[in-house]
């Protein structure tokens, strides 16, 4: 007769694999392994209302294109670049034409460089 195992028996082993699970979650995101989701989420949504107050959501949007490229289509072609938080952060401030399309995006001089760095990498961690 085969013996029975217990709730906790069988319980371990899937927690084991959901802590094993987030924390390669959390590398594949980009996130050190001490960030906790909430707090990552927090940030997100902070970069998010960020970038809807400095109007870059009138030109963009996360998932679909506007009149310019969604983030996500920005964060797949600058993946793996490493000065792609500089140069991204330089256009968000300085502007660019042609890189994306015949429309232009505007200069954004008022952003602050520190502002303009944070976008860029909040950008550039949307690629899933």
């Amino acid at each position: 007769m085969k013996a029975s195992t217990s709730h906790v028996d069988s319980v371990l082993p899937r927690r084991r694999a959901g802590r094993v699970a987030r924390a390669l979650w959390f590398l594949a995101a980009g996130l050190p392994a001490g960030v906790s989701l909430p707090a990552a989420a927090q940030s997100a949504q902070a970069l998010q209302t960020l970038a809807q107050q400095r109007n870059c959501l009138t030109c963009h949007a996360t998932d679909r294109r506007v009149l310019a490229p969604s983030f996500r289509d920005i964060a797949r072609r600058y993946a793996g670049q490493n000065e792609a938080p500089d140069q991204l952060a330089r256009a968000i401030v300085s502007g660019s034409s042609g890189i994306w399309g015949t429309i232009p995006m505007p200069a954004n001089p008022q952003l602050d460089p520190g502002e303009a760095s944070q976008l860029a990498l909040w950008v550039l961690s949307l690629t899933k």
